[in-house]
């Protein structure tokens, strides 16, 4: 049987459409890798064998009679754990809705599937969505493609590991702090985080539902686009053709996402930004103090609502979560609607003024994790390496949540490191055709 785990997503729809390659077969030869690989457990939650061997069966049928209904109609996806699957068990990662089975999909599921994409399964991920780790003792924890003993990043772990090891031509995740691009980071691959409201969480189970958003974690810029266009029913725009860097002004941030760096991050962010300079752009380091105050609020803002949404169920069956991610949880009991509401118009403030002081660049840069991910075995020990680790893991990748805006992160060829660019609310399109120009720069 053929070798489909290298192809992207757009290669193999490709291929379906030009006939050389069988959405069939394809699909088969996902599910049998999936179940041969010895990783695969740590990956999936579960399969969904016979609905993707009926979806590719219609799809190669559409095919054959040219009326395929999109570039990546045929091609095999997984989908995080917290997405609705009709009659298929879907518990977010958490034995609090361990057995739940939805009666209908997730909104984007059946907006996808209409699209023809082949639903593979369900990934595993961090319980109820809530850490940029991937650490999930109670299920399972998904392995980073570079360090099998590490974490895979979360919270969409094994939609990150399911392409990385080539167990799915593309995944869907969400990301409320960064939970599409810390996976996606430390396994070489591009994450998009959406604007929040541009796709339907309409059956996607909530962590904080203001920050929550929807996004594809991919191999690259194109697939990215192409998910994104599945994802909300639409045509993908158009990513060929030249589109320089030169030109291109990118504002490079100091403030908090520069502190602390680790050696492979900031090594590979400062190769990085040479790349686009050769190419081109014009980077210019920018400054924005009113940064500090929107993250020291993250707490109050995230914990809060994560809290009003999950409390009372965490509260009946405390003993079924891990320890660090219940107290996570627990810490939003002690903010009052007063710190919430002040803590928004605080918010609301500095993205405004965010907007104004960006308004002139083309995108704003940063490292997309300070790190590398750390060892399983290591976070286990539940001490203050976890807190630390977990904390510094989502500090810049939180900025774009923040700020409101949309925001991509593209390998930089220094494995487990990326560059991050973030872009203003809504303007995924743009991103998008700046993020193609840049991953060929750094390629």
């Amino acid at each position: 049987m053929t070798d489909y785990s290298q192809m992207s997503a757009a290669e193999l729809g490709r291929g379906i459409a030009a006939g050389t390659i069988d959405p069939v077969e394809l699909t088969q030869y996902f599910l049998t890798a999936i179940r041969a690989h010895p990783l695969g457990p740590r990956i999936y939650a579960r399969l969904t064998p016979q609905r993707a061997l009926a979806e590719a069966e219609a799809a190669k049928v559409r095919a054959a009679s040219g009326q395929r209904l999109s570039p990546l109609d045929g091609v095999p996806v997984s989908w995080k754990d917290l997405f609705d699957t009709a009659g298929t068990v879907s518990e977010a990662g958490s034995h609090l809705l361990r057995g739940r089975i939805p009666g209908q999909d997730a909104e984007v599921l059946r907006t996808a599937t209409a699209l023809g994409l082949v639903c593979l399964g369900k990934t595993h991920m961090s319980e109820l969505a809530f850490s940029g780790l991937g650490l999930n003792p109670v299920t399972q924890t998904a392995p980073c493609v570079n360090d099998h003993a590490a974490v895979a990043g979360g919270s969409s772990s094994g939609a990150a590991a399911s392409v990385a090891f080539g167990l799915a031509a593309a995944a869907i995740g969400s990301d409320t702090g960064g939970s599409v691009r810390i996976p996606s980071v430390w396994n070489d691959l591009v994450g998009l985080k959406t604007t929040s409201g541009r796709l339907s969480r309409k059956g996607v189970v909530p962590l904080a539902a203001k920050f929550d958003t929807v996004g594809p974690l991919c191999q690259t810029v194109e697939d990215a686009a192409l998910v994104l266009a599945a994802l909300e029913g639409r045509p993908p725009i158009d990513l060929r053709g030249p589109s320089p860097l030169k030109g291109r002004r990118f504002a490079a941030l100091q403030t908090i996402v520069m502190d602390d760096l680790r050696d492979a991050p900031a090594q590979a962010y400062a190769s990085a930004i040479k790349r686009l300079e050769a190419a081109g752009a014009e980077v210019i380091p920018f400054d924005f103090p009113e940064l500090v105050g929107p993250m020291g609020d993250a707490a109050i803002l995230y914990t809060t609502e994560a809290w009003a949404t999950w409390g009372k169920a965490i509260e009946a069956r405390p003993q079924l979560m891990f320890a660090p991610i219940r107290e996570r949880f627990a810490a939003g009991a002690a903010h009052n609607g007063a710190d919430y509401v002040a803590a928004w118009q605080r918010l609301e403030q500095v993205r405004a003024l965010w907007l104004e002081k960006t308004a002139g660049f083309d995108a704003v840069l940063c490292p997309t994790a300070p790190n590398l991910a750390p060892k399983v075995d290591k976070l286990m020990e539940q001490g203050e390496y976890y807190v630390t680790e977990n904390l510094i893991t989502l500090r810049n990748t939180r900025v774009g949540n923040l700020m409101g805006g949309c925001a991509i992160t593209l390998p930089t060829g220094t494995p487990s490191c990326g560059i991050s660019l973030m872009a203003p609310p809504m303007a995924e399109e743009r991103l998008l055709r700046i993020a193609k120009s840049a991953e060929t720069a750094l390629a």
